[in-house]
């Protein structure tokens, strides 16, 4: 495996909350190999969530993978974790040395081309560890990332880039919003892998 030795990263953010980015964290055809493995392994499905009521399906696509069928509820709509496929503990390592973080999950999405995005939002639901790291891993396309701060509404951009490596951590979901802007540049798919750590409630229940 062919990485990049680079130095800890900067925070991006200036106050309340800790993004990391590492621009190159694996070679270009490792990438390239990850980015091909994953849009044939993956077991994809187009995400729902229910608004206003009403049940949307999306045409982007996501996936849920874990150490045990973790339970996560997003969108009011609940996903159950899928075993690990050996892709994915490859890089969950990979992103576990690089940053000494642990995770026990990773939700992957897959936007088709520039049209699909994500709109604000924080990743504050109560199965994820409160105030615990996510690990962004980014294949294929390059894309705009943004933040905003949920008070003063300043914001923070970025491009990520293939095979590259964004970190939120600390109280970044509490106080900022993050999002995927589309665009109508005619660019490729991508593939994101969110590392998360699910709080595990029926080890505290058997307590």
């Amino acid at each position: 495996m062919d990485l990049f030795d680079t130095d800890q990263p900067r925070n991006l953010l200036h106050k309340d909350g800790t993004v990391n980015y590492y621009e190159r964290l694996l070679s270009l055809p490792d990438a390239n190999h990850y980015l091909n493995s994953l849009l044939t392994n993956i077991e994809w499905k187009n995400d729902e969530a229910i608004i206003f009521g009403k049940r949307i399906v999306t045409r982007r696509k996501v996936a849920w993978y874990g150490d045990k069928p973790f339970q996560y509820t997003y969108s009011k709509t609940t996903k159950l974790a899928l075993p690990w496929v050996e892709e994915l503990l490859i890089l969950k390592e990979i992103v576990e040395q690089k940053t000494g973080e642990t995770f026990n999950s990773c939700l992957l999405n897959l936007y088709h081309d520039g049209t699909e995005g994500m709109a604000w939002h924080s990743d504050g639901e109560q199965d994820l560890q409160k105030n615990g790291a996510i690990g962004s891993l980014s294949f294929g396309a390059e894309r705009k990332f943004s933040l905003k701060h949920k008070q003063t509404k300043e914001t923070v951009s970025l491009i990520l880039q293939h095979g590259s490596l964004l970190v939120m951590k600390g109280t970044t979901q509490t106080h900022w919003l993050h999002c995927l802007p589309p665009t109508k540049m005619p660019i490729k798919s991508r593939v994101n892998l969110t590392f998360r750590t699910i709080v595990d409630k029926n080890r505290f229940n058997n307590k």
